[in-house]
């Protein structure tokens, strides 16, 4: 099966205590869309300038992202700057330009319509819920937010929760939703609004996933060295997108979820071993399925019988 990803695309500037970098590739569907690829077919609908450069594009066709549905139009693509302080969780966003992507509507083309997985990545929940009205009935549908949308257009992303199968978001923002300090409570706090899942990720502590009386937790994988956090969250999810589309056929159990959450992680572990999407660019299937052995030897427990 494949995924289609809707989200936004821009070039980023990012500055971290060891190094700064210009015109990255970035953006949520980006990040979303490559990580997705390794696994299954991918579709692509975003929207960015005549300023995006050939080589970004390039890339994203190496990858064998199916590009008929990115909008390129006059003006200047989506700007985001962002430095990182030394542990690498703290991030202060220096600018952001949204330019042509301020007016981006999602516009789904007779090839996207009938996608079976959806991926709608970090977007207004208003766009998120413009996608699902031009779909036809996915089979299994997944969405990406962050605090500001909690903050400016609670409605609706409470609308838009009782529409997906799935909901993912970070820790501090499943606190702001909830208003609950313990994650357990907002999981399930979450999932009583609409979704059949939460997924609660933990930057390098892993991931919470919730179904009904259903519970996972997931560690991360343990590196010693982060060069560039920018986008994990969004690799993670198209990495669980994806391995979705590769592996179910029916209807996605907890099971399923439970296997994919853990390949999400293992993208995203590989993807902050460089600024930007350059690890993902040299990355192997073979890379992937030796992580993903190796994660889950660390991740077993034998204690006394």
């Amino acid at each position: 099966m494949s995924v289609l990803v809707v989200g936004s695309i821009a070039l980023d500037t990012v500055k971290t205590p060891a190094a700064e970098h210009t015109d990255l590739l970035g953006g949520s569907a980006s990040y979303a869309a490559v990580s997705a690829s390794f696994f299954a077919p991918v579709k692509l609908v975003g929207v960015v300038g005549d300023d995006f450069p050939r080589a970004h594009l390039d890339f994203l066709t190496h990858r064998k992202i199916d590009l008929s549905g990115l909008q390129q139009v006059e003006g200047k693509t989506f700007r985001w700057s962002g430095e990182y302080m030394v542990d690498m969780n703290t991030r202060e966003t220096r600018s952001v330009e949204l330019n042509v992507f301020e007016h981006f509507t999602p516009t789904l083309n007779a090839s996207h319509n009938a996608t079976p997985i959806v991926l709608l990545a970090n977007i207004a929940p208003s766009l998120q819920s413009h996608v699902l009205d031009q779909m036809n009935r996915p089979q299994f549908t997944v969405a990406d937010t962050m605090d500001l949308w909690i903050n400016i257009a609670r409605g609706d992303l409470e609308a838009l929760l009782k529409r997906v199968d799935m909901l993912i978001l970070n820790d501090g923002e499943a606190r702001l939703f909830t208003g609950e300090n313990n994650l357990i409570k907002a999981g399930h706090k979450i999932r009583s609004m609409g979704p059949h899942y939460v997924a609660i990720k933990k930057g390098e502590h892993g991931c919470l996933l919730f179904g009904e009386n259903e519970f996972f937790s997931c560690p991360a994988f343990p590196l010693e060295t982060i060069h560039d956090p920018t986008g994990a969250g969004d690799t993670f999810a198209g990495g669980l997108a994806g391995h979705l589309a590769a592996n179910v056929t029916g209807a996605v159990t907890f099971a399923d979820l439970r296997h994919a959450v853990v390949y999400g992680s293992v993208l995203a572990s590989f993807n902050v071993e460089a600024f930007s999407l350059e690890r993902l660019r040299s990355l192997q299937p073979a890379e992937i399925t030796a992580r993903y052995e190796a994660f889950r030897a660390l991740s077993q427990f034998e204690g006394n019988k």
